[in-house]
């Protein structure tokens, strides 16, 4: 972790592991209220903490930790007004004040109180060395003093931890002064070699690049990222440049809004060392700061839905307005995080009303596919599918997935004659994709098809995913229906040794041992997958194994014509 980071990832952990003494004065008193605040941030649960600290803090009103552990709460909801007045009663020689420092820091910043942030930062009471740096060079943009704010950027871009974020603030800072030329050279990595790219900093260069006339230029860089990944707000961008190649540069536009996006280039580049609440914290001061910055509102619900907290994440994703290019995904992910809630049902109605509302998204019919899926309503998963397979060009590579997903709907809703095109659709965009290999392999296997064929594509699939217990069992499995069954005793065995618990292949090593004389053998693995909780027919299926054996289980079942093994 970078030392800069250390001051206020202490600050955030202090308050949690160095707690002032709390008198008790029962349950209902400051110690229940306190042990309750304690354990909801400990769960991560920032609206509880929020509420039981409250309640402490009326009981005791000065006490620093429950101060400290208020504002880590209050910020990580984003309720700023409210962590300002609290952070005002933390003195300011108490240890662990790097928090409170950085609430005030952003509350002066977002009402325009430039002096004093720059003052702040030059009194060690800003946001900390991690923001301060960059912050101040915005700063002294915003006063109109760009020579400065240029020196600032330069020396950290050439020699600092930040140097990678520094040079992409630099092009940023270049461009609303009407330098795009620099800016570009920046954003191409012709100054300082290639930036790492991101999302909004092919946005940025894209609106760079239509100042400077290089239309064409601006809208194949964002159709090679379109191709890399869908994602609605690249083709918003590509439309309204495609629709008015004069429109203005818009990214960012000012001291604040650069402010902004640098606690949200923090939050972004933190990663999980310094834990979710530094990162969640960021990207809340990003869009208190820069309120139409909604990548950082997008980004806080991510990382809520991360950590565990999905009630959370669905609130801070319903912010997103309806009319911003951010609406779909902001859906999606409160989709998703209603999914996680166990509300199932509600999710599914969110994705189809963004389904209706936005029909030419494949994105989005992809989306419901999957989570109809999820719930095991393949039929209507398939229809979905359709709905965004319709929408795109079938020979691009990137949409292997797609008809994976839309086979597997259709294999599990007995449709093969339907999956079976899909997944071979699949397989010639991603000829060495392990999934598809497998999942196609392996229902042949189960058809008694093509053996030959699906040993190849078993073992290719192996090959690419050698610790896979699922792709080394198919690879058993094959061998075994194939009539190897010495052969299929090795890779059965170490199917079970990466998936000890799964009852299916404990089922199949037993009919593996049980074929080449290894009964008592047979007889335990068959008990094994019976304590896992097979699907009831599977476990009658095994019980009547051990029963009468597996030769006459399998002479009853080839009697009725049928059988699944």
């Amino acid at each position: 972790m970078p030392r800069a980071v250390l001051s206020l990832f202490t600050a955030l952990t202090f308050v949690l592991i160095n707690p002032q003494p709390v008198a008790a004065q029962g349950i209902d008193g400051l110690a229940g209220s306190y042990l309750a605040a304690r354990q909801a941030t400990i769960d991560g649960d920032h609206r509880e903490a929020a509420l039981y600290f409250q309640q402490a803090l009326l009981r005791d009103p000065e006490n620093p930790t429950l101060i400290g552990n208020a504002l880590l709460a209050r910020a990580a909801l984003g309720e700023w007004d409210a962590a300002a007045q609290i952070a005002a009663r933390l003195p300011q020689d108490v240890p662990g004040r790097e928090l409170a420092n950085t609430i005030e820091q952003v509350a002066r910043i977002s009402a325009g109180d430039f002096q004093g942030a720059l003052a702040a930062i030059d009194a060690n009471q800003g946001a900390g060395p991690l923001a301060d740096e960059l912050t101040r060079a915005w700063l002294y943009l915003g006063e109109g003093d760009m020579s400065r704010a240029v020196a600032e950027f330069e020396a950290l871009a050439e020699d600092s931890p930040l140097a990678g974020i520094a040079r992409y603030h630099l092009a940023l800072a270049r461009a609303p002064v009407g330098d795009f030329e620099r800016a570009d050279a920046i954003l191409s990595g012709e100054t300082y070699g290639p930036l790492q790219a991101t999302a909004r900093g092919i946005r940025a260069h894209a609106q760079v690049l239509v100042q400077l006339d290089r239309t064409s230029d601006a809208l194949e860089l964002l159709d090679s990222a379109t191709a890399r990944a869908p994602d609605p707000v690249f083709q918003a961008l590509r439309d309204a440049i495609a629709a008015d190649p004069t429109r203005p540069y818009d990214f960012v536009i000012g001291a604040q809004e650069g402010i902004g996006e640098v606690f949200y280039s923090l939050a972004q580049g933190l990663g999980s060392e310094a834990g979710s609440s530094l990162p969640l914290i960021y990207a809340r001061a990003a869009h208190t700061i820069h309120p139409g910055h909604y990548d950082a509102v997008l980004l806080a619900g991510a990382l809520l839905a991360d950590e565990g907290q999905p009630h959370l994440a669905v609130d801070v994703f319903a912010t997103v307005p309806d009319d911003t290019v951010y609406a779909i995904e902001a859906t999606l992910g409160r989709a998703d995080a209603l999914f996680e809630m166990d509300a199932e049902d509600r999710a599914v109605e969110v994705l189809q009303a963004l389904s209706a509302a936005h029909p030419d998204q494949a994105t989005v019919h992809g989306a419901l596919g999957d989570t109809l899926r999820r719930l095991e309503r393949f039929g209507e998963a398939a229809e979905a599918y359709t709905l965004a397979v319709d929408l795109i060009d079938r020979s691009e590579v990137r949409y292997w997935f797609l008809f994976y997903t839309r086979a597997i709907s259709y294999e599990r809703d007995g449709d093969w004659e339907a999956a079976e095109p899909d997944f071979r659709h699949a397989l010639e965009l991603n000829p060495d994709q392990p999934q598809v290999l497998n999942y196609l392999g392996y229902s042949l296997v189960e058809q008694r098809r093509n053996l030959d064929e699906a040993l190849d594509m078993i073992e290719r699939a192996v090959a690419a995913e050698p610790r896979s217990g699922y792709i080394v069992d198919s690879l058993g499995w094959v061998l075994y229906r194939l009539g190897r069954f010495e052969e299929a005793v090795a890779p059965m065995e170490r199917a079970v040794e990466l998936l000890p618990n799964d009852p299916i292949i404990n089922d199949h090593l037993g009919d593996v041992y049980y074929m080449v004389g290894r009964f008592r053998e047979a007889d335990f693995q068959w008990h094994r997958a019976l304590s896992f909780e097979p699907e009831p027919e599977e476990a009658e299926r095994i019980r009547l194994k051990l029963d009468i054996g597996l030769t006459a289980v399998l002479e009853q079942e080839d009697g009725a014509g049928g059988g699944t093994q």
